[in-house]
C-alpha cells in the first residue's frame, strides 16, 4: 500500500485531493491543522507519530525530522542495499509528500509583526521534507502546489505519473523553497519593506531592496516626510534616471511615471522655472528631481506647489527649514553618480526580464542630416536636449522641445500620429526653434505631415523605415530639417 504525507499550510483543494489519494489505495500520513482537517472531513488518515513511534515535542517544533520519515523518503529503490537497511530498521518507503509551506510571506506582510512571529513562522520540516522527495524524484512525487492536485490524480488513475512529470514537480519544490528562504533573509536583513498598498489600494506590494548604493532609489537618504509609497517609488526612480542625463543644471518634473516638464538653465532656479513653465498643470502632485543643490530661492519656489517628493545631490539647511514645514513632503538626498553598469527588472507571469538601463547615447557627429535644409544651431540644442528626454516616456511617444525645455509632451499612445498630435496641442509654443522628437522611427509620412501643419521645422528620429525616404521627401517638401540617430528608444 502506497504511503502519502500531507502538512499543508495552504489547505485550499486538500480534502478533495486526500479522499482521491484515500480511494486511489494511499494510506495517509498527516500532522496539526491538516490532519484535523481530514480527520473532520472523515478521510482515513494516520498521525506521523505512527510512522516515527516517537511525539511530536517542543511545540510541534520537531515531529518530522526523524529517519523513519526521511529514510522512507530519500532511500534510493534502485539500491538493494538501500532497501535492506530500511527492512533492518523498521522503515516504510513514503511514496508522496504533499507539503507547502509556513505563511512566513504573510506573516511579515503584517506592520506590526514581531521577530518573534516571523521566528516561528520559519518551517523546518517542511522544507527539509519537500527537499528530500524532490532529491529523490525518480521515485517519490512531490506536491508543493493546490494547482497541481487534480493532474496528479488524473496521472495515477492513468498510470502515468512517471519520472519526467516527478521531474516537473521536483522543479517547482525548489522555485517554493527559494522564494520561501528569500523572503526569510530579506526580512531579517531588512532589505524588503512593507508598503502600504500598491499601485492600487486593493493590492498589497513590498519594497525589495537588491542595492543600497547611494545613486539609487534604494540607497537614497530621506530627510523628511511620510513612507514613500508603491507610485512615489517607480515615479521617483524614473524622475531621477532623467536627470541624471544632464550635466547642465535641470529639473525634471514627473507624473505617473512620464516627464511633464524638462527644464535646464544656467542654475538650478532657472532649470525648474523652465520645467515648471512647460506644464504647470500637469506638475500639481507630481515628483520633482534636481542634479543641484536645492537651495533657499528653489525651497521657497517649491513650497508654494503641491509635490510628492523632491529629489535633489543636496538641500541647504534654509532649504529644508522651508520645504519641511510641509509634513508630508518627500525629501530625499541621491547621489548624481550615473552606473552605466545597471539593470532593470520587469515583472511578467511566471519569470521576469532582465536588461541594461537605456543609458545609451548618440554623439551629434554620429547622428545624420538626411534632408537638403540643415539644423540652425538652435534647433540642434533643441533636438540634443529633446533626445535625451524621449527615453523616459512611454512609447508611442513624440515630444517638442526648444534649446531650454520640453514643451509639448504626447506619451503612451498606440500610433505615432496620436502622440504627435497631443504633443502638438499642448505644446506652449511652437516656432523655427521647436524640435519634434520621436522615439521610433516614421514608416509613412503622415507624422511629418502634421507637424509640417503645425509649422514645426526641425525633426529627429531613429530611422531605420524601409519607408525612411517617403518622410525625407515629405521633410523636403515643407522645408523641415530633419536628423536621423541611428538609435531607438522604446519604453513601454
Amino acid at each position: 500500500m502506497k504511503k502519502a504525507i500531507l502538512s499543508v499550510s495552504n489547505k485550499s483543494g486538500i480534502v478533495e485531493f486526500a479522499k482521491s489519494l484515500s480511494n486511489l489505495n494511499y494510506e495517509l500520513y498527516s500532522t496539526g491543522g491538516t490532519k484535523r482537517a481530514l480527520e473532520e472531513a472523515a478521510v482515513p488518515v494516520k498521525s506521523v507519530s505512527d510512522l516515527t513511534q516517537f511525539p511530536e515535542i517542543m511545540d510541534g517544533r520537531v515531529k518530522t525530522l526523524h529517519p523513519a520519515v526521511h529514510g522512507g523518503i530519500l532511500a534510493d529503490r534502485s539500491k538493494p542495499e538501500h532497501l535492506e537497511q530500511l527492512s533492518e530498521h523498521h522503515i516504510d518507503l513514503i511514496d508522496m509528500v504533499v507539503v507547502n509551506l509556513y505563511p512566513f510571506q504573510k506573516t511579515v506582510a503584517n506592520p506590526d509583526v514581531t521577530e518573534e512571529d516571523a521566528i516561528e513562522n520559519i518551517d523546518i520540516g517542511g522544507p527539509t521534507m519537500l527537499r528530500a522527495a524532490a532529491k529523490n524524484f525518480k521515485h517519490v512525487t512531490t506536491v508543493v502546489h493546490p494547482a497541481d492536485y487534480n493532474e496528479v490524480i488524473e496521472r495515477i488513475k492513468e498510470d502515468s505519473l512517471d519520472e519526467d512529470y516527478r521531474k516537473e514537480l521536483m522543479i517547482k519544490v525548489f522555485e517554493h523553497t527559494k522564494e520561501y528562504d528569500h523572503a526569510i533573509v530579506s526580512f531579517f536583513k531588512g532589505d524588503s519593506e512593507q508598503l502600504r498598498y500598491g499601485e492600487n489600494p486593493q493590492q498589497s506590494a513590498r519594497f525589495v531592496r537588491t542595492s543600497k548604493s547611494k545613486h539609487t532609489i534604494a540607497g537614497a537618504k530621506q530627510l523628511h516626510g511620510k513612507a514613500l509609497s508603491y507610485n512615489n517609488i517607480k515615479d521617483a526612480d524614473s524622475a531621477l534616471t532623467l536627470v541624471k542625463k544632464f550635466d547642465e543644471a535641470a529639473a525634471v518634473a514627473v507624473k505617473h511615471m512620464n516627464p511633464c516638464g524638462v527644464g535646464i538653465g544656467k542654475n538650478i532656479e532657472i532649470a525648474f522655472k523652465n520645467a515648471y513653465d512647460a506644464d504647470n498643470q500637469s506638475i500639481f502632485g507630481g515628483i520633482i528631481a534636481v542634479n543641484r543643490t536645492v537651495t533657499r530661492e528653489l525651497a521657497e519656489t517649491l513650497h508654494s506647489i503641491f509635490l510628492e517628493v523632491v529629489i535633489a545631490p543636496r538641500f541647504t539647511d534654509e532649504a529644508l527649514d522651508i520645504l519641511t514645514k510641509k509634513k508630508n513632503i518627500r525629501l530625499l538626498e541621491i547621489d548624481m553618480t550615473v552606473d552605466k553598469r545597471e539593470e532593470e527588472f520587469v515583472s511578467v507571469s511566471g519569470g521576469y526580464l532582465v536588461q541594461d538601463k537605456d543609458n545609451y547615447e548618440v554623439a551629434k557627429e554620429e547622428m545624420q542630416v538626411v534632408t537638403e535644409v540643415e539644423p540652425t544651431d538652435d534647433q540642434w540644442e533643441a533636438m540634443l536636449l529633446g533626445w535625451k528626454v524621449i527615453p523616459s516616456v512611454k512609447s508611442n511617444a513624440v515630444i517638442l522641445s526648444n534649446h531650454k525645455q520640453t514643451v509639448g509632451i504626447g506619451a503612451g499612445q498606440m500610433n505615432r500620429v496620436g502622440a504627435a498630435k497631443i504633443a502638438l496641442e499642448r505644446a506652449i509654443e511652437i516656432n523655427d526653434n521647436v524640435a519634434l522628437i520621436s522615439d521610433g522611427f516614421f514608416p509613412m509620412g503622415d507624422t511629418v505631415e502634421l507637424a509640417a501643419e503645425h509649422g514645426i521645422k526641425a525633426i529627429i528620429q531613429p530611422g531605420g523605415s524601409i519607408k525612411d525616404q517617403e518622410s525625407i521627401d515629405m521633410a523636403n517638401k515643407y522645408g523641415i530639417a530633419m536628423v536621423t540617430t541611428g538609435m531607438r528608444h522604446f519604453k513601454h
